[in-house]
């Protein structure tokens, strides 16, 4: 084991494994962040807990993981390499004799062991945490997630009764300002005021609640009829809670489904035509994401070797912007399969055939021909680019320069 894991090896681990944790954390946290806004005004709109924004959150890390982790191997495989190549270390390991192959030897073992993470994770985590966030949401929006009464507004419930509270303290424990007003089927009207009051669990009933008043007036109309007027130091309130609408069974969307399920009813001559052929196109699309893992480390080495005496970072760019739209295209593809348009094969695997030879190529020019550049053309026009820019930044700064002397000599006159 020794031989085979040496220090070179363990060098190389320690290089890649730094970037690649930063940037895994890096992506999932702006990611994460972008929709914890959405979801603190979405839970804060229907009323509900706090700590129902986590719960949901911690629901679609699976979710960013899927695109994490193979964006964090390839940039912590493409930052290792980039720093052996501009201090120069890659010169000297090639020059006895290790070749990319064996440099990427480590990356590789790295590479399957976030294979088979990413495999359970796209496979059997992503679809369940998927329905539990569909689940919660719809909870949320039907109030079964303790959805309070929205102070300073009133509020319908069951179409006989509104309630308007002013204040609220004590998390929702002490009701101050209530009015009530409740209508039977015969006309009569009941209209409560109360200086304060609580909310209490109903033991007898769990579809009741009581809420309790203090200090309050009761005016009972009737129709054709003399109200009545009724002062109270303190009365319980019954209201009954409305009914909650169960959620659906998961496998509404096949994005819900676990690997084996996908293919059971892929293959199922009892599902419809529409469902195997959305059931093998959510199939496909979770294995080529997958599976393109394996390319990753090529494609970081043919990206992270600069030009000779060049610390150009346009290789850095060109991976994120390959995998990103690499993912988008499948999603693409996997649309197109499921309106059966094209066939999910060729949909997925078509794009992932042709990626697959282009890194192919890129990695024969890094490492089997001397001086080659499989970004080359692209290095080139970078560096015109970055001169031009460099050299109107200078004209601009001369211009500011003349002028301001200029300025100087006026005010000296």
């Amino acid at each position: 084991m020794s031989n085979f894991i040496t220090a070179t090896d363990r060098y190389i681990f320690r290089l890649v494994l730094v970037p690649m944790i930063g940037v895994f954390v890096l992506a999932a946290s702006l990611l994460l962040l972008e929709k914890m806004l959405r979801l603190f005004e979405f839970v804060s709109t229907e009323g509900g807990p706090i700590n129902v924004v986590f719960q949901m959150l911690l629901n679609l890390i699976p979710e960013y993981a899927g695109l994490a982790i193979p964006l964090g191997l390839m940039l912590g495989t493409l930052f290792a390499f980039r720093k052996l190549a501009i201090s120069s270390e890659l010169d000297v390991m090639r020059a006895v004799g290790l070749s990319y192959t064996r440099l990427l030897r480590v990356p590789y073992l790295m590479t399957l062991a976030l294979m088979a993470l990413n495999f359970a994770i796209v496979g059997y985590l992503q679809p369940k945490a998927r329905f539990a966030y569909e689940e919660m949401e719809f909870e949320l929006r039907s109030g079964a997630l303790g959805a309070s009464i929205k102070v300073g507004e009133f509020n319908a419930i069951e179409d006989r009764m509104a309630l308007r509270i002013e204040e609220s303290h004590d998390a929702g424990r002490e009701l101050r300002g209530i009015f009530a007003r409740l209508a039977d089927d015969k006309g009569q009207v009941l209209s409560i005021s109360a200086r304060s009051g609580r909310f209490l669990a109903n033991r007898e009933d769990r579809n009741t609640i009581i809420l309790r008043l203090t200090d309050g007036t009761i005016v009972h109309s009737v129709p054709n009829g003399t109200p009545r007027v009724l002062s109270f130091s303190q009365h319980d309130l019954p209201i009954d809670l409305p009914a909650l609408e169960r959620f659906r069974a998961r496998g509404e969307d096949e994005r819900e489904y676990i690997l084996p399920e996908l293919l059971e009813i892929g293959w199922s001559s009892e599902a419809t035509q529409e469902e195997r052929t959305g059931s093998l196109a959510n199939f496909n699309y979770r294995m080529v994401e997958v599976v393109m893992m394996i390319m990753l480390p090529l494609l970081a080495v043919a990206l992270a070797v600069p030009p000779k005496r060049s610390t150009s970072a346009l290789g850095i760019f060109l991976s994120i912007i390959i995998v990103v739209a690499y993912h988008k295209v499948n999603q693409y593809g996997e649309g197109v399969a499921q309106l059966g348009r094209l066939d999910p094969f060729l949909a997925l695997w078509g794009p992932f055939a042709g990626l697959t030879l282009l890194i192919g190529w890129m990695f024969y020019r890094i490492a089997y021909v001397p001086g080659g550049q499989p970004i080359g053309a692209l290095e080139s026009l970078y560096s015109r680019l970055a001169k031009l820019l460099k050299k109107l930044f200078r004209r601009d700064r001369r211009f500011e320069g003349r002028a301001a002397a200029r300025g100087e000599d006026a005010l000296a006159v």
